[in-house]
């Protein structure tokens, strides 16, 4: 007898609720000592310790983003910013860095207008894939649906295979 677990599922649509992107403010309260923090920088460390706290408390992260510009929204970048924190997520060690996050699996799910897999210009991918692995996750799935601003009949294959795909995982 098969039993089936509850699963939770937190969402965060950055195209609803932006991440701010980081500022100076926000960078020196992250290197500041926890005892020397004023009010204002630990409700900035709080909001970035809680983005970070949704990764290492996730089994699987679902990331479902575009390709703008040959790059990841800058929403995206935003999260992340708030994530790669020295000391919290990654440390540093002799021999470089070292990610803290295991045993955590992401899938990324990326559309485009056109035909960029695998190709020397898709930076947001790759970004992607790098920045995971800067944190100690290298469980990076990607499923793609391409071409969406080419032919309609190509469109409807295309998010049909993505669908498939991501039911598969």
């Amino acid at each position: 007898m098969s039993r089936q677990t509850a699963t939770e599922v937190t969402e965060l649509d950055l195209s609803v609720n932006p991440v701010p992107h980081l500022s100076g403010g926000m960078v020196s309260a992250f290197f500041t000592p926890e005892e020397q923090k004023s009010a204002a920088q630990k409700a900035l460390t709080e909001y970035s310790d809680n983005l970070i706290e949704q990764v290492k408390n996730a089994d699987t992260v679902l990331i479902t983003a575009p390709m703008d510009n040959f790059g990841s929204p800058s929403t995206l970048k935003a999260r992340f910013d708030h994530l790669a924190r020295a000391g919290v997520i990654f440390t540093y060690t002799e021999n470089g860095s070292e990610g803290l996050i295991r045993d955590t699996k992401v899938v990324l799910v990326t559309t485009s207008g056109g035909f960029y897999k695998d190709s020397v210009i898709d930076f947001h991918v790759s970004y992607i894939k790098h920045f995971f692995s800067f944190i100690g996750i290298d469980d990076v799935a990607v499923i793609y649906a391409e071409g969406l601003n080419m032919r309609d009949e190509h469109k409807e294959m295309a998010l049909t295979q993505a669908k498939v795909a991501l039911e598969a995982i």
